[in-house]
């Protein structure tokens, strides 16, 4: 069925510092699920609710439409926001967000947890990284540079995220989760990006059993740092590669998300796993390599190797099989990104090293 569409005022509903508004339904549904263009957690009763939640208008004049999924306690608590999908291309986290809300249960929990999938939909539905934009002869816009957007911005994204901010994000959200991965042609670590000078975000990082985590202020434009300006504790997890299900890495998400909900008491149950009894390995800076040359890169070392300086990571050759190339570090640490495509240009980022400047 194609749903009704509905005028959007430029300006948000209600007031940050008047009462929430009220959840608004357009009284559409899509394959069964209800559309909404504002929600208020609080209008729900306990359980289990799906939303398609009415994002910005594509140059047809259609909708562009964002599944939310909120599993709702009984009695009041924390409120838990889980976002997979700002890029397009990142898929094992909405399978690690799927699967943690397959294992709520409403009749345990105290307080509400908020699953938002696919933000960036156009770039989802071709897989590719960022927002396809049709002005200007066509250009790409990183949804996570435009945060918290604008509903009278100058492009599509920026009006989309003002949307989801305004009216779906503000008013919901005591702690946030942002799931990512690498971007296509990369890989990552099992990793998180958060601001560590932050306690209560320092503590939330350390409950995940994870690989490396960086102690980092954020970047602007950000879904991250649009939370940490409202002063929402705020992670970005980096679940590996993208484009498949890393399942290894789903996993050590899936433990450290069950760990954030037993710690803020959503969920009953003790802790498990955590980055102490998984040795991760800490760091607040990347020394990034990038491709002098063009050619043919073969890496000599792979993600979470330990380098140290002068260690030669990855040569490079042209067609004709000639070394035009040779890349060393300078730090000691472990290697966070990779490129994962062998051909590359000049400036290509060939790999990144996280390491600990307060060692050097």
């Amino acid at each position: 069925m194609v749903a009704r569409t509905e005028e959007l005022s430029l300006n948000p509903p209600g007031h940050p510092s008047g009462n929430p508004p009220s959840t608004i339904y357009t009284g559409d549904r899509i394959q069964g699920v209800p559309v909404i263009t504002q929600l208020n957690v609080n209008d729900l009763e306990p359980g289990k609710h799906r939303f398609f939640f009415q994002g910005v208008q594509m140059g047809t004049g259609q909708h562009w439409y964002v599944p939310v999924v909120v599993a709702k306690g009984a009695q009041n608590g924390k409120r838990i926001s889980l976002t997979a999908g700002v890029h397009g291309d990142e898929l094992s986290p909405v399978n690690a967000v799927q699967r943690i809300m397959a294992s709520l249960d409403p009749a345990d929990l105290c307080g509400t947890v908020m699953a938002v999938y696919d933000l960036s939909r156009p770039a989802k539905e071709y897989t590719q990284r960022n927002w396809p934009v049709a002005q200007k002869g066509g250009m790409l816009v990183d949804l996570n540079r435009v945060w918290p957007g604008d509903e009278a911005g100058e492009n599509t994204p920026t009006r989309h995220a003002g949307l989801l901010w305004n009216r779906l994000f503000q008013h919901n959200v005591d702690v946030a989760l942002d799931y990512h991965t690498a971007s296509t042609g990369g890989d990552f670590t099992m990793f998180i990006f958060a601001d560590l000078r932050n306690p209560e975000i320092r503590q939330m990082a350390e409950l995940f059993p994870i690989e490396q985590i960086k102690n980092d202020a954020g970047e602007e434009g950000s879904l991250e740092m649009a939370f940490l300006k409202v002063g929402v504790p705020v992670m970005t997890i980096e679940i590996g590669s993208p484009r498949i299900f890393d399942t290894r890495k789903i996993t050590m998400a899936m433990e450290g998300t069950v760990n954030v909900l037993k710690h803020y008491q959503v969920i009953p149950g003790s802790i498990g796993r955590t980055a102490q009894t998984a040795g991760t390995f800490f760091g607040d800076r990347f020394e990034t390599i990038r491709a002098t040359a063009g050619g043919f890169v073969e890496l000599l070392v792979d993600l979470n190797e330990a380098v140290i300086p002068g260690q030669q990571v990855a040569i490079q050759r042209n067609s004709f099989g000639d070394i035009v190339a040779e890349y060393a570090v300078s730090v000691s640490g472990r290697v966070a990104t990779i490129a994962r495509d062998a051909l590359n240009e000049p400036g290509s980022r060939l790999m990144q090293i996280l390491y600990d400047s307060t060692d050097r």
